[in-house]
């Protein structure tokens, strides 16, 4: 399969969960994660300053539920306890990582980021090609997002050293995954950003 151009038409950076719940032991947090969290938030501030400085749209998820526990669903059947309840301290986006004027905040309270929310209506009024999606967890939200952007006919990317999984091998997995869905959507921080910083040279060309 040929792969594509990291980015066909506009891109979107999709932030996806980054709150200040992520810094927490597992057992603090309600659902278990892998470590590294601390060396992949630098990396999601530089991504989203460059496409600050690119004029590249950003959407920022936050997932929240009711403190009744009436929009949970099915989510606490498996592995995980109650999470990212509305009012916690730790629901609140990471405070580096919010969004500034002008830029998307969504709600959310399922995985995917397209599930009971206005993520499509906002793609396209932006006119949006290529998704680029950092946050977590890898193999939940992240990948789920990632399937339904597929299913929808949109390119999607994930910064695979920006994300992070509910444990390696799980992480690992859904990277595999997302990737036999569409050859070339693993990149790096580093690339993404150069990508960035070539739309930002085009447009002062321009």
């Amino acid at each position: 399969m040929p792969i594509q151009p990291l980015f066909v038409g506009d891109p979107v950076l999709v932030v996806v969960d980054i709150q200040s719940d992520c810094m927490l032991p597992a057992g603090e947090y309600g659902i278990a994660h892998m470590g590294g969290w601390q060396e992949r938030i630098p990396r999601a501030e530089r991504l989203v300053a460059a496409a600050r400085a690119a004029g590249v749209p950003i959407v920022f998820f936050q997932e929240m539920h009711r403190r009744s526990g009436v929009d949970f669903g099915r989510e606490l059947d498996g592995a995980e306890t109650a999470h990212c309840v509305e009012g916690d301290p730790g629901t609140e986006l990471y405070p580096t990582l919010r969004p500034e004027d002008g830029e998307f905040h969504i709600v959310k309270r399922r995985y995917s980021g397209f599930i009971g929310t206005e993520f499509e209506i906002v793609l396209r009024g932006l006119g949006a090609s290529t998704l680029v999606l950092i946050g977590g967890l890898t193999d939940v939200c992240v990948h789920y997002t990632f399937a339904d952007a597929h299913q929808r006919d949109y390119y999607v990317r994930v910064v695979e050293d920006c994300v992070a999984g509910s444990s390696q091998a799980r992480h690992d997995a859904s990277l595999d995954a997302m990737e036999y869905l569409q050859a070339g959507a693993r990149r790096t921080t580093d690339e993404i950003v150069e990508a960035f910083a070539s739309l930002r040279k085009m447009e002062v060309a321009a």
